[in-house]
């Protein structure tokens, strides 16, 4: 197992696919960094994987898009666990509606979460993964970072735009061995949508966990190998 005793950083883990994937990835032997805003949820699943007694978990509980915030996961991680291995970045907020309803606050909120966050913490961790000349970014995007629909003009657009820095990152990195990798998600079973999960209205949707197990096979691939992009949607979802 390629991601056995790895250091992995996860954004957006204090519940959905974040959280999902870190109980998962516990069960590999790894030294696990969270990162949310909600500290009650975060040391709920610290608790959890530390009683397990599998891996290492520490949390970070703060505003992703601010930069001193980042500088201080990115040292202390450093500090601890003298590398890091992996980058995930999954946090990600939605909004939705007719363009002339936006406000200036929502456009700045949803760029500097699912932009700006996503831009700098992957800037902040590359000079350690140069030096180490291994690494791996895996960011999920959602497949409307691919296509549009009505209603999320705002959404969409800051899905592309992390799907364009990623891509072109990953050609700029790839000389030193580092892997980038994009995950394009339909539907999927968490709270992000405007019904709970579990909801009856998501009973064909992707589950979190499905997602998980998608993103581990995406990092545990051998060091020859990176899966540049992966395309995931439930069958009862039409592209």
């Amino acid at each position: 197992m390629y991601i056995k005793n790895k250091t992995i950083i996860i954004t957006g883990a204090s519940k959905g696919i974040g959280k999902t994937l870190a109980l998962e990835l516990a069960e590999y032997s790894c030294n696990l960094i969270l990162i949310a805003r909600s500290e009650n949820e975060l040391l709920e699943i610290q608790a959890t994987i530390l009683k397990s007694k599998k891996s290492n978990c520490s949390i970070f509980v703060g505003d992703i898009s601010n930069l001193s915030f980042l500088d201080l996961v990115v040292s202390k991680t450093i500090e601890e666990f003298k590398q890091i291995d992996f980058l995930i970045n999954n946090v990600g907020i939605g909004c939705f509606g007719s363009i002339q309803k936006y406000t200036e606050e929502e456009f700045y909120s949803l760029f500097e979460t699912n932009v700006k966050a996503s831009f700098f913490l992957s800037q902040k961790v590359l000079p350690f993964m140069k030096k180490s000349k291994s690494g791996q970014i895996v960011t999920i995007i959602s497949d409307v970072g691919k296509r549009v629909f009505d209603t999320g003009a705002l959404y969409c657009a800051t899905k592309y735009a992390q799907e364009a820095f990623t891509s072109a990152m990953r050609m700029e990195v790839r000389p030193f061995n580092i892997k980038v990798s994009n995950i394009y998600s339909g539907l999927v079973d968490s709270d992000f949508h405007a019904t709970r999960q579990g909801s009856k209205e998501h009973q064909y949707w992707l589950k979190t966990e499905d997602m998980a197990k998608s993103i581990i096979f995406v990092m545990n691939q051998p060091k020859n190998v990176v899966i540049d992009e992966l395309m995931i949607h439930p069958i009862s979802q039409e592209y």
